[in-house]
């Protein structure tokens, strides 16, 4: 479906500049939004046990087995304009969330693993090597749900406080750059970003696609990729840079006093299936 269309033509019956929406749909992306007891059809799982390959072991990190975090049909989920997910087969999401949490060794990402089993390959059901790896069931159906940059989004996160806090002399060339642009080249926002979440509105707290540019993010990313060892301050063109390159293969919303864990890949990586390329960035929300 040509969903960039779909959201031109809208804008343009409310009369906003074609040239404007195009400014703002480069910034727009759509997600796959997972929830569980939906209407619609299952297209994965979370937790549970996993169809592998016949013949293959359970993935595991230094003996130690890791939980399937998420099973979906790759077949089964709606297109997204720009997002080069297989058009079929299954992708297997593994992590050890405890052990994965803070974890910027020299081998990122050694807590987690990613699968993809094509069509066409004999599987069966995995025996777990133990049954603390296993979680409970739970069948997910997906809808879109529209994602912007945490910059263009309306909210009171920290960073907003931190914008609307900042005198015009204390911020750098980047940010006033940012600063101008917004006002100049988007004087439409709020009319663009209420039409894009009315179109496309899954409240799912896990998501395929969008984008994942926190703080906390970028800053795990950063370390991993480039062991800086430091957190990026938002916002900063760097933190703007590996937000454009990286995308959530699996993204997991903000739990409280529970892991949550975010599957990141750049696009290149995954336009050729190179999945063991991805990064994990496991968090915990203290009590």
């Amino acid at each position: 479906m040509d969903h960039q269309g779909e959201f031109r033509r809208a804008a343009l019956e409310l009369g906003i500049p074609d040239d404007e929406i195009s400014r703002f749909s480069r910034h727009l992306r759509l997600a796959i939004g997972l929830s569980g007891g939906g209407d619609g059809s299952p297209v994965g799982h979370i937790g549970g046990l996993p169809r592998l390959p016949v013949g293959m072991k359970w993935p595991s990190a230094e003996d130690i087995p890791l939980p399937l975090f998420l099973s979906v049909d790759c077949g089964a989920l709606p297109g997204v304009d720009g997002f080069d997910l297989p058009a079929d087969g299954t992708l297997l999401f593994f992590v050890h969330q405890e052990m994965d949490f803070g974890e910027l060794r020299a081998d990122p990402g050694q807590y987690a693993r990613v699968v993809y089993v094509p069509d066409g390959t004999e599987t069966a059901v995995a025996e777990p090597p133990d049954s603390a790896c296993v979680s409970e069931r739970i069948d997910v159906c997906a809808g879109l749900r529209a994602d912007l940059p945490l910059w263009l989004e309306e909210g009171e996160e920290d960073w907003h406080e931190f914008w609307e806090d900042l005198e015009w002399d204390d911020m750098s060339p980047f940010q006033q750059q940012l600063a101008r642009y917004m006002e100049r080249e988007l004087p439409h926002l709020d009319e663009l970003r209420s039409l894009a979440y009315d179109l496309w509105s899954s409240g799912a707290y896990l998501a395929i696609g969008g984008y994942a540019d926190d703080e906390t993010t970028v800053g795990s990313i950063t370390a991993k990729t480039l062991a800086k060892g430091e957190w990026l301050s938002y916002p900063d063109e760097d933190a703007f840079r590996l937000a454009s390159e990286w995308l959530p293969l699996a993204n997991e919303g903000r739990t409280y006093t529970e892991y949550y864990t975010k599957f990141m890949i750049r696009h290149g990586d995954l336009a050729a299936a190179r999945w063991d390329k991805a990064l994990t960035v496991t968090n915990f929300e203290a009590p």
